[in-house]
């Protein structure tokens, strides 16, 4: 499939219809996307940053990964799975700042961050824009990024692709890409899984020969063209690229009805 209309492998139109009411949203197929990265976690901590990575736990976790660790975003487990925003009922468990590090250090964790610049193998940037010594503008700060990265597997959400967030090279690498990763040595790459990156565009992993970025799939309504304008470097397009998959019927009635009931994700990811 060339990406260039709204036709899925089995014929149907994308979004054409659902028992939940109104076609999917292109923030609701962002959301399944993230929820996807979670798919075989296992008990694993998900640890999402943004609003729609956050609807992806939490509808990934009520549907095919019921294993997940999720927490209040501070220092407490939940037991159960609220509507974003909304306090959590059931408390599991709790989880300060030195145990969280110890999923950390030893894998459990599935972290989907953020990226204000990201490049052709997964190295990632949110601390800088410019020469660090001198910036033009100041981020976030290096803060977990680098330790994330080398510890615990790792995706990345972009909610407005574009050539500026996707970078022939990052200005200052905070999360490691897989070929700094490779250069550090074995001690680096140990634990070292950048998976995949969402966007509002479309899904991509690192699943070639070198390890740079490929387009996995596209969400309906977007073409191949407009991803590759959109994007600073050489990606990597097989032939023939899927449409991400579609909301169920379920999917949309939790996103809509149970975790997401006042729209946020509507405003990070607009049609």
């Amino acid at each position: 499939m060339s990406g260039t209309d709204t036709t899925d492998p089995t014929g149907t139109r994308a979004g054409s219809g659902t028992a939940a009411g109104a076609a999917a949203t292109r923030a609701e197929y962002c959301v399944v996307a993230c929820a996807e990265a979670w798919r075989d976690a296992g008990e694993v901590l998900a640890s999402p940053m943004g609003t729609v990575p956050t609807i992806g736990a939490r509808l990934a976790r009520l549907t095919f990964a019921p294993e997940l660790l999720l927490t209040d975003g501070e220092a407490l487990l939940v037991a159960d799975t609220p509507p974003v925003g909304t306090p959590a009922r059931v408390v599991e468990g709790w989880l300060p700042y030195r145990r969280h590090l110890a999923l950390v250090a030893t894998g459990r964790r599935h972290v989907m961050m953020g990226a204000s610049q990201i490049d052709r193998y997964g190295n990632q940037n949110i601390s800088c824009i410019g020469d660090w010594r001198r910036p033009t503008r100041q981020l976030l700060g290096v803060r977990g990024a680098p330790v994330n990265t080398l510890n615990n597997p790792t995706s990345y959400w972009v909610p407005k692709h574009s050539a500026r967030v996707f970078v022939e090279r990052v200005d200052m690498v905070c999360g490691v890409g897989h070929d700094r990763a490779a250069a550090a040595g074995p001690s680096a790459v140990r634990y070292h899984r950048v998976a995949e990156v969402v966007s509002d565009l479309g899904v991509f992993d690192f699943d070639t020969p070198d390890r740079a970025m490929r387009l996995r799939s596209l969400h309906p309504g977007v073409t191949v063209g407009q991803v590759r304008e959109a994007t600073g470097f050489d990606l990597v397009v097989p032939d023939e690229v899927p449409y991400t998959r579609e909301p169920t019927a379920l999917e949309l009635r939790l996103i809509r009805e149970e975790i997401d009931p006042r729209g946020l994700r509507d405003r990070e990811v607009r049609a």
